[in-house]
């Protein structure tokens, strides 16, 4: 069941953190950009639009009385990253995540993230 929409801002994330898919304990990507039904990972590789991944994302204990949290996410979108050329930016929309992951998700948003004040394309929207 996919998490409750709420209405969240999408916001630059300040605060380093890998996500790894939980299967085989692989590098993702780094966490970018958070909105409220997906985020964007900076990848080392390309990833195809339309895959679901069980992802984990590891915890602060300024955010979570857990270590690290699992969930379902789609990519929705690659495409190489302007500045970088050897790194991806993926978009990614949640699809499986408890109500209390839900929660932490909001809290690495408000804590960690910044409005981002570039000024937004379509290709910008995580759940296109």
């Amino acid at each position: 069941m996919a998490p409750e929409r709420r209405k969240l801002d999408r916001r630059h994330f300040s605060f380093y953190m890998r996500v790894m898919n939980e299967a085989t304990g692989e590098l993702v990507g780094h966490l970018v950009d958070l909105g409220t039904g997906g985020f964007k990972l900076d990848s080392l590789s390309p990833i195809e639009p339309n895959a679901d991944f069980r992802l984990r994302m590891d915890l602060s204990s300024d955010v979570a009385a857990k270590d690290f949290m699992v969930f379902t996410a789609r990519s929705r979108w690659c495409r190489p990253d302007q500045i970088d050329p050897t790194s991806f930016n993926v978009g990614f929309q949640i699809v499986d995540m408890t109500p209390e992951d839900f929660d932490i998700f909001t809290r690495l948003f408000e804590k960690y993230g910044s409005q981002n004040n570039k000024t937004k394309t379509g290709l910008d929207h995580l759940w296109r």
